[in-house]
């Protein structure tokens, strides 16, 4: 029998998980993949974003708080998952805001690589999921991820980088998350409208005006089946995700009718696979899958 198939996702914050990738995640783990989910940070300095939760007792105990919620969505959707010990860096209200010291997008690469190269190596995805080079929105701890992200992927197959961490190991594929574009907002839009249903998205679609998409959708997952227990994880996060919010304004059927899919940009692959793709392990061969070499 061959090894079961490895998905890594790694994000910035708990919550990141359950709005990026979440159904996808939950798919995989259906069809039999272990997935592990990389918390680089554990969202110290976010904010109470659901009103219904801003109170002063859960303010002052925001990091324990967001580490149950993280717990909770993540037996909802049934992966592992692992926070890497850096402190959030919070978002700045300018540019010209300084970032607090200590943080993790201050760090130097390598020691901000480190924790998730020895992930890696101990994990060992055959595909690993992660932001694009705008960390998808422009976050500080978003962008520091993709970097890290890239890093890791690059070096975890290299016996001469980062001693002591772990027998080498090699992933196969890197993607970036591509589930907010202006292509799948508009579809969204216009469906919702046609049926009489007010959309919040207008606002969205008229800033992707200065804002063009930098990456091509490469791979479509088809995972429209398990968009309820992505709901789920992401109401799990109750301090940042209002049920009765912005993300579940879009009925989930008219979601399931009209953009069933997540969607990635394919950024690095050591494996043989033509786009556009419907599967993230497209190309990786059964021998692939117990080799720590493509």
């Amino acid at each position: 029998m061959s090894a079961p198939l490895r998905l890594m996702a790694v994000h910035a914050h708990p919550d990141d998980e359950s709005s990026k990738g979440a159904a996808t995640m939950a798919r995989y783990v259906a069809e039999g993949t272990e997935v592990l989910v990389c918390t680089l940070t554990g969202g110290e300095r976010g904010s109470v974003l659901n009103p219904k939760m801003d109170r002063p007792e859960i303010v002052a105990n925001i990091s324990e708080v967001r580490r149950q919620e993280m717990e909770k969505a993540r037996q909802i959707l049934g992966v592992r998952q692992t926070f890497l010990g850096f402190v959030d860096s919070g978002l700045p209200e300018d540019e010209n805001e300084p970032l607090p010291d200590g943080c993790f997008a201050l760090q130097p690469l390598e020691v901000a690589s480190a924790p998730l190269v020895a992930a890696v190596r101990e994990f060992r995805p055959h595909v690993i999921l992660t932001y694009d080079d705008d960390g998808g929105y422009p976050h500080p701890d978003h962008i520091m991820t993709n970097k890290v992200s890239v890093e890791a992927f690059e070096a975890a197959g290299d016996p001469d980088r980062y001693p002591g961490l772990g027998e080498p190991w090699q992933p196969l594929k890197l993607y970036y998350h591509m589930g907010f574009t202006r292509e799948r907002f508009e579809a969204l839009h216009q469906a919702m409208t046609d049926r009489g249903i007010g959309s919040p998205y207008a606002d969205w679609i008229a800033r992707w005006e200065d804002r063009p998409q930098k990456w091509d959708v490469t791979t479509r997952v088809p995972c429209g089946e398990y968009f309820e227990v992505r709901d789920q994880a992401l109401i799990a996060h109750a301090t940042q995700v209002d049920p009765d919010g912005f993300w579940f304004v879009c009925p989930r059927e008219l979601q399931r009718e009209i953009w069933p899919t997540e969607d990635y940009h394919l950024a690095r692959s050591l494996v043989d696979t033509e786009t556009p793709e419907d599967d993230l392990f497209a190309g990786i061969d059964v021998c692939d899958r117990t080799s720590t070499h493509p």
